[in-house]
């Protein structure tokens, strides 16, 4: 006891602050992961899960996922879908952040609204463009057929080529604010002596784009890309809510699999497994983010 006292008398009196955050890290977050882990090397399901008949099974659940179809279009969808909104998220966030990066008397407002798509609750949004898109009743079909686009309603969210590209804008315009923000505060960093000394060299706006505002903007933009692609690489309520992995599969993501194999066909091992593929990819990813955070501040 003696010795416990002595050990946080001093210096080592911080370690009590983040005792309490480190065990609810350790049992709402590390043993899940850990129990997941383990459940996807045994065979359970809902025949054998009351009895507790579990069975070590070692790598069987991997082998099968990987030889599913249904698994590796997942796999396919959740990257499409990834890069798909990553690009344009970024895009677009570019161009607001360097049109609100203008002195004018309303930019500060606006740019403070344009974080309500980033504020609203996820399952809202889904709700929100699930009506907006729908095929009788929806906004988007409504103004195609008025400026004369189209002739007949086109049934978004129950054909496999429209549904997919539903749910990539819908996730598109919620990250549209995350990029800008971002974005908008990184050019602030940006000393404006370089574009006046660029302008007296006779530089024009894309050469300073090129030259000045991209580089030093560097840091900002691949933060902005790995934390993008994990936020969305484990998007699941937008996609569940909006179409539930269909029409024939063609929008689920892993994540949305591996809940359809969990708790609606009850094989929980191989539900499992998915989620630890997904988990082990934003492991890296979160590696990657990690040496480039490293890299920047040595920098």
């Amino acid at each position: 006891m003696k010795k416990i006292k002595e050990f946080f008398r001093y210096d080592n009196i911080g370690l009590l602050f983040i005792l309490p955050a480190f065990i609810y890290m350790a049992v709402f977050v590390g043993y899940p992961i850990l129990s997941n882990i383990g459940l996807s090397f045994q065979d359970v399901s809902v025949r054998n899960l009351a009895n507790g008949d579990k069975h070590i099974i070692g790598l069987a659940n991997y082998v099968e996922i990987f030889s599913d179809e249904v698994f590796r279009k997942s796999l396919l969808n959740t990257l499409i879908f990834t890069v798909a909104c990553l690009v344009f998220q970024f895009l677009i966030g570019f161009f607001l952040a360097l049109f609100f990066n203008k002195r004018f008397k309303i930019a500060k407002p606006v740019r403070g609204l344009l974080m309500i798509p980033w504020m609203m609750p996820m399952t809202v949004t889904a709700l929100m463009f699930k009506f907006m898109f729908s095929t009788d009743v929806g906004i988007i079909n409504y103004i195609l057929k008025s400026i004369g686009a189209i002739n007949e309603n086109i049934e978004w969210l129950t054909t496999p080529g429209t549904a997919m590209a539903a749910v990539v804008i819908a996730n598109i315009w919620i990250g549209i604010p995350f990029n800008t923000i971002l974005l908008s505060t990184g050019l602030t960093t940006i000393p404006q002596e370089l574009y006046e000394s660029a302008s007296v060299d006779g530089a024009n706006k894309f050469q300073k784009l090129i030259n000045i505002t991209l580089p030093l903007l560097r840091p900002t933009i691949e933060s902005i890309l790995v934390l993008g692609f994990i936020y969305t690489f484990k998007v699941y309520d937008l996609v569940y809510v909006m179409t539930e992995g269909g029409p024939v599969n063609s929008t689920h993501l892993l994540s949305t699999y591996s809940y359809k194999l969990s708790f609606d066909m009850f094989q929980y091992s191989k539900g499992s497994a998915v989620a630890n593929v997904l988990f082990v990819i934003l492991l890296l990813v979160g590696m990657v983010y990690i040496k480039i955070t490293m890299k920047g501040e040595e920098e």
